[in-house]
């Protein structure tokens, strides 16, 4: 059966809850060739794997790829992720030497940029939100091979003409996760933040790839009254993080998983609204996407094998 969406994430991904403010997110379990149990690793790293095209060039280039140029297209993009430093340095720590960052390594906090958390935001965004992305990662990349915005996705829905302001967050604790996206609410959600990258959004959107391109320009002006910005923004926060409720259970149509599951879900919403003080909260449109994995370091480890393998294609 051909799938609604343009990843086909939903035959991998279950939205257990979806309320207008938090989403929440989880992969299951499948037999192996022994007849246990496992977690759908193989099938979640191939969801992921196929974004990598779109989330490094942009979604004109992804769409018009033709089929029989998928697998250069794949290595080509897998190699360009590789340009942005901080993903070289992180694929260094999880693979070569078999190791992760800590949640608390505040001197190498800007590698966690490097750790597949926009990959994720970037794919819940496209299969269950029916975005399209405003701009590309490559796009946004400077000379030295950074990454010159503050926002991890800026997308827009064209039907409601929103434009979707992204944070994500890929941790083990899920509530010191919860509590980053937090203190980036505060750091980023301000009339002189917005207006410096709205200026560097401005200059990068592509008029023969933007539908409705006068609409989003004319939205970041900066002359634009900040509530009425605030009404036409949307900002999903997506919290990816290690669960050990994937370790305790091995089916996810137990009632014991689901209970523990959603206990620990409403647990971290509720630390979220208890912690998040912003001076603007009341205006802003936050949307909670919380996504509990098996585990974070197998995640960035596999990713980074994925993205290793893909670029050996044409050698």
């Amino acid at each position: 059966m051909k799938s609604t969406t343009p990843f086909g994430s939903e035959k991998v991904i279950i939205q257990h809850i979806s309320e207008a403010d938090l989403k929440t997110y989880f992969v299951g379990f499948d037999l192996n060739d022994d007849g246990h149990r496992i977690y759908r690793w193989k099938s979640f790293i191939n969801i992921l794997k196929n974004v990598i095209h779109e989330f490094a060039f942009g979604h004109h280039e992804g769409t018009e790829t033709p089929i029989t140029k998928t697998a250069e297209k794949l290595s080509e993009a897998a190699k360009s992720i590789y340009k942005i430093k901080v993903f070289e340095e992180v694929k260094k720590i999880y693979v070569d030497d078999d190791c992760e960052i800590d949640d608390d390594d505040i001197d190498r906090q800007y590698l966690k940029r490097g750790e597949f958390g926009e990959l994720i935001l970037h794919l819940l965004l496209r299969d269950f939100h029916n975005t399209i992305p405003l701009l590309s990662k490559i796009y946004f990349k400077d000379s030295d091979g950074l990454t010159v915005h503050g926002f991890d996705a800026v997308h827009i829905h064209l039907e409601t003409k929103t434009l979707w302001l992204g944070e994500s967050k890929l941790y083990n604790d899920g509530k010191k996760g919860v509590k980053a996206l937090i203190d980036d609410i505060e750091e980023h959600f301000k009339e002189d933040y917005l207006q410096r990258e709205f200026a560097l959004i401005s200059k990068k959107i592509k008029p023969y790839e933007t539908p409705q391109k006068d609409y989003w320009i004319n939205l970041m002006d900066e002359n634009t009254k900040l509530e009425d910005l605030f009404q036409a923004i949307n900002i999903p926060l997506v919290c990816t993080y290690r669960s050990n409720t994937f370790s305790k259970y091995d089916d996810e149509k137990l009632k014991g998983f689901i209970d523990d599951y959603e206990q620990e879900v409403r647990s971290l919403k509720k630390y979220f609204d208890d912690n998040n003080d912003h001076v603007f909260k009341t205006n802003l449109n936050i949307i909670l996407l919380l996504f509990p994995v098996q585990s974070k370091k197998k995640l960035v480890k596999k990713m980074h094998k994925k993205l290793d393998l893909l670029q050996r294609i044409e050698d």
